[in-house]
């Protein structure tokens, strides 16, 4: 029973502190909730994201390997090799309509990319059509499309669409969107659309046989194994990588559609500590503050009987309390978030997220941010055992206890308002520790998401160059037969032109790991240099790796590695590492000469083009009319580039406003409560300093002033931190994605005008909450 009653007085104390201190409760409960919320959100994501993306393959039956190829280019032991491959439950193969670069509109502006069309009423097992959406009438010039172009794309049912082929309009109208993991986004590089039989039929017979092509489709009893699949595929039959044959797996697929997924889920992780450790910094001074403010009521509670242990237990249980209801709260309101963030995963994904409930995230969550309230409050806290009831009812003198008067007022020269704010300042050092590592916190995680919605959003070039993309304005794709080199020459001579390169990308086996590999003459006419470490080849025998494949077949600079291409095998010396988010990073660069090695008829078939004075649009009319015989397809790089870039800056947008917002509403809330709790403290002495002749807004002003230099220092910090190290953070964020070093531009005045506001929205602020001391009169004291 003692035990009990015990556990009562505990209780009723713990309570009774909460209600002495409701303001200050209040914000500490939204601080710990946000974190929650926060956090909660970011490791569902985290934990979540790849059991959705398989369960949607599951769920939709879709393949777990691909191989795509021309009419003409398919051998019918490819499909018996697929389906005798040890692991295989099912293959199938059909026939589609193959466009090499087609283009349409995406989001607003140009896409261009392959495509893959396939009879939507053909009967299959594997990948069949499942509508999300569909119109309830029927037409002749009807197309289904992936999901991704309603979530991301901006297009409705019942709107026309229109893909352009070979310089050919083809209209459709949109009567349905689908769910397709395999070939639904825009970073893949290639597109499925589905047609009804008409449509499909009709569409066929105008392209004629160019454009014929076969798929054949895996599905695996272990998905893991199917980037082993392809890889085999290959060795047993090399003549495939020369031929117009591409494969594509479920593994890297996931990869590439749920990278950016990762990130944003770790950037909200991220942000969830930081508020955490606010909340923890602000918990470390509420303790230490009202064991100072409270030693009198400590020292009675001693003198009557309560333990050192009893008012110890009162202490934690108070914000333990607090923290588990906030944590809880936080969970519950992350369940009612998780639409918005679904919906920021279907656009980069293109699938639906149906949202789970996880208990075991959610219970690690609150145990996460309960166990650091109570770790931070028991080391605040223990002090109280050692404190003796009659030091306590003194108020915790126990001999004396003089502090240096700091800028003694009666020989330091300067503004008396400023003098005294000074004084305050540093009078509370506590305080002001606390305010500044919480203001350095909210100014480099604002600095942070900044930048990166700059490099986004704003000048993409460094975003741009971590896919390993070349910024020349036109691509040309030469026509089987075509001589390369000569109209190369042609195009050279061109008026606006400034240079033109042969720019391949193919499949080769490195030690016998497929990686895509890049072809041209001479990699210093190039603008995107993705060697961060020695150089691009220059001779025959010369390769540059990517950080990925070197740690993947454990050989760097220096080393030779043997490079299979078709039937051919030959060592190449190793002069640089690269980085290129692409393909997952698996990436590789030869020289024209070296790939000749392999294959000495190699000719090249695709050319860039860097343009100046003319506009893109109007240069690829007049290369069509001049050599147009030469050219299957054309390309305009920078229109691209916007659509696939399009998706992720409305993520990345909606990350920088939730951060920025929060760092307002922490920053508000952080001075409420310490201004707050300085007016209680120094109410004698503000009502004394009215009655001597002091304005309610001169001491306005001093507290705002006793707060400025250590808001100062932090947002310099922090944009410091942020300016020398958001780029370090961001590599390490990446690094899974094959980025070893970032160049993200930081941008120095964006910076600056992001430190200023922090600054005069704490000024403005201080001076608001300042504002109580109106209320605060020598009469009202002596009435008291």
């Amino acid at each position: 029973m003692q035990k009990c009653g015990g556990n009562v007085k505990i209780m009723n104390l713990a309570l009774a502190n909460i209600r002495r201190s409701k303001s200050a409760t209040a914000s500490l409960f939204t601080f710990i909730l946000v974190a929650a919320l926060l956090l909660n959100i970011g490791l569902m994501v985290i934990t979540q994201i790849n059991t959705f993306f398989d369960s949607k393959a599951e769920q939709l039956k879709d393949p777990h390997a691909i191989i795509m190829m021309d009419y003409a280019s398919y051998n019918s032991s490819y499909g018996e090799f697929i389906t005798k491959y040890p692991g295989v439950t099912e293959s199938e193969t059909e026939e589609i309509i193959k466009m090499d670069i087609a283009k349409y509109n995406f989001g607003d502006s140009e896409f261009a990319n392959s495509t893959a069309i396939f009879n939507a009423d053909d009967h299959r097992n594997i990948g069949a059509l499942k509508l999300v959406e569909k119109l309830n009438t029927s037409s002749a010039n009807d197309i289904f499309l992936p999901y991704i172009f309603k979530t991301n794309g901006g297009y409705e049912l019942g709107e026309d669409f229109t893909i352009t082929y070979q310089n050919k309009d083809f209209d459709f109208r949109i009567a349905g969107f689908f769910e397709t993991t395999m070939m639904g986004t825009t970073n893949i590089g290639i597109m499925k659309f589905m047609l009804p039989e008409i449509s499909y039929q009709t569409l066929a017979d105008e392209l004629g046989k160019l454009t014929e092509g076969l798929i054949i489709s895996a599905v695996m009893e272990d998905e893991t194994q199917s980037t082993k699949l392809l890889n085999d595929f290959i060795k047993e039959f090399p003549q495939s990588t020369v031929g117009d044959v591409w494969t594509l797996d479920i593994e890297m697929v996931k990869n590439v559609s749920t990278l950016t997924i990762n990130i944003i889920a770790m950037i909200l992780v991220a942000f969830a500590a930081i508020i955490v450790l606010v909340s923890l910094i602000v918990i470390k001074y509420r303790v230490s503050n009202s064991i100072e403010d409270g030693m009198t009521n400590i020292g009675v509670l001693k003198a009557i009987g309560y333990t050192s242990r009893q008012i110890l237990s009162s202490i934690i249980l108070q914000f333990v309390l607090i923290a588990f209801s906030a944590g809880v709260v936080g969970v519950a309101l992350s369940y009612c978030l998780m639409p918005f963030i679904g919906s920021i995963i279907s656009s980069l994904s293109g699938l639906i997220w149906y949202q789970k409930f996880d208990m075991i995230i959610n219970l690690a969550n609150i145990f996460i941010v309960a166990f650091s309230v109570v770790f931070v409050t028991l080391i605040s806290a223990f002090r109280v055992r050692k404190i003796l009831p009659i030091t306590a009812l003194r108020g915790g003198i126990q001999t004396h206890s003089f502090r240096k008067n700091y800028f003694p007022l009666e020989n330091t020269g300067g503004g008396l308002h400023f003098l005294l704010a000074i004084k305050s300042m540093l009078s509370n050092v506590k305080q002001n520790i606390m305010i500044l590592l919480i203001i350095i916190a909210l100014t480099f995680a604002s600095v942070f998401s900044v930048v990166l919605y700059y490099n986004i959003a704003s000048d993409k070039t460094a975003f741009v160059n971590l896919f390993g993309i070349e910024p020349a304005n036109v691509m040309i794709s030469v026509k089987p037969g075509a001589d390369t080199t000569e109209l190369l020459s042609h195009i050279k001579q061109m008026d606006q032109v400034s240079k033109v390169n042969i720019f391949d990308f193919i499949s080769t086996k490195i030690d016998n790991k497929t990686v895509f590999t890049n072809v041209t003459e001479n990699y210093n006419q190039f603008e995107n240099n993705v060697v961060y470490e020695g150089r691009q080849p220059k001779y025959d025998n010369e390769i540059s790796i990517s950080w990925v494949v070197s740690n993947q077949i454990n050989k760097g600079i220096g080393d030779t590695v043997e490079v299979e291409y078709g039937t051919e095998t030959v060592r190449f010396l190793v002069t640089g590492l690269s980085q290129s988010i692409g393909n997952l990073g698996q990436i590789a660069a030869l020289t024209m000469d070296g790939i000749q090695q392999l294959q000495s008829d190699y000719k090249g078939t695709t050319l860039y083009v860097y343009l100046d004075g003319i506009s893109n649009q109007n240069f690829i009319e007049n290369v069509h009319e001049q050599y147009g015989d030469y050219i299957v397809e054309t390309l305009d790089i920078a229109e691209n580039i916007e659509s696939q870039t399009g998706m992720y800056t409305a993520a990345v947008f909606a990350v920088m406003t939730m951060v920025l917002t929060i760092t307002v509403l922490v920053v508000v809330m952080i001075l409420y409560l310490v201004i707050k709790t300085m007016i209680i403290k120094r109410k004698k002495e503000f009502g004394v300093m009215k009655a001597i002749g002091y304005s309610t807004i001169q001491l306005m002003h001093q507290i705002s002033i006793s707060f400025i230099p250590m808001i100062i220092t932090g947002v310099a910090i922090g944009g410091v931190l942020g300016y020398f190290y958001t780029n370090p953070m961001l590599s390490v964020l990446l690094s899974s994605a094959g980025v070893k070093r970032l160049d993200f531009i930081v941008h120095l005045p964006i910076i600056l005008m992001l430190c200023v506001g922090i600054l005069i929205l704490a000024y403005i602020v201080s001076m608001f909450v300042s504002l109580k001391i109106k209320k605060i009169s020598a009469y009202s004291l002596i009435t008291e």
